[in-house]
């Protein structure tokens, strides 16, 4: 499935690799408005609440990561343009250490400041709890969401960018599916209950699903 950019119509070649990068884009912002939807409809405002709060710092630490990814795809396309194997798995291993390196120093980092994450961002403290519990799940699944960026970012710069959108899109179910069968499983076993745990159930598939879609794009990538 690797396109290369160069032989054929521009336009088309074009359209053709970036069509997927729209869908997989249009994709990811499923994963929070299918986490907003499911616990809003199931769980109640308080742990709508939480969700909503974790955005702003979900975003962020997902967005340096993913920007990190997208850098070295274009260091990798140009190695890869040039021909240039050594020089090309030479910058993959520069590339995913150094990335790894941050994404461990972002998750340590954010394990340590998560109670003052609480005066930085004003949360209220009848939304703190849920919120933590579902941060610090979130930052459990950070790992998985670099491996899935990192790869996918080198199959796009080799011109593959339909691997990456099949992958994301078998993600994205998953978060559906499972986000329904946690929270909503859990409502039925405990009753009005629930509410205390909430986000605990509501995200506790972010490491299946994003380790799912890390785990595919991997073995496509090696291929």
């Amino acid at each position: 499935m690797n396109r290369d950019l160069t032989k054929g119509p521009v336009v088309r070649s074009m359209l053709l690799f970036a069509i997927p990068m729209i869908l997989g884009d249009l994709l990811q912002q499923c994963y929070n408005i299918a986490d907003t939807l499911i616990v809003g409809q199931f769980l109640g405002r308080n742990a709508l609440a939480a969700v909503g709060s974790a955005f702003t710092l979900m975003t962020f630490l997902t967005s340096v990561i993913l920007g990190l990814c997208m850098g070295s795809g274009a260091l990798f396309s140009m190695r890869f343009g040039q021909r240039d194997e050594t020089a090309l798995q030479e910058s993959l291993c520069a590339s995913f250490y150094c990335i790894v390196l941050i994404t461990v120093l972002l998750n340590l980092i954010a394990f340590a400041c998560l109670d003052g994450l609480r005066i930085f961002l004003r949360v209220p403290a009848d939304v703190w709890g849920d919120m933590r519990v579902y941060l610090f799940l979130v930052f459990l699944g950070i790992p998985a969401i670099f491996l899935y960026n990192f790869f996918a970012s080198f199959l796009r710069a080799i011109g593959n960018s339909v691997i990456p959108l099949v992958f994301l899109a078998v993600s994205s179910v998953l978060n559906i599916v499972l986000d329904l069968w946690f929270v909503v499983a859990r409502i039925n076993d405990a009753g009005s209950g629930i509410i205390s745990p909430s986000c605990r159930t509501a995200k506790r598939d972010l490491r299946i699903e994003s380790g799912t879609c890390g785990v595919g794009v991997i073995i496509a990538a090696c291929q």
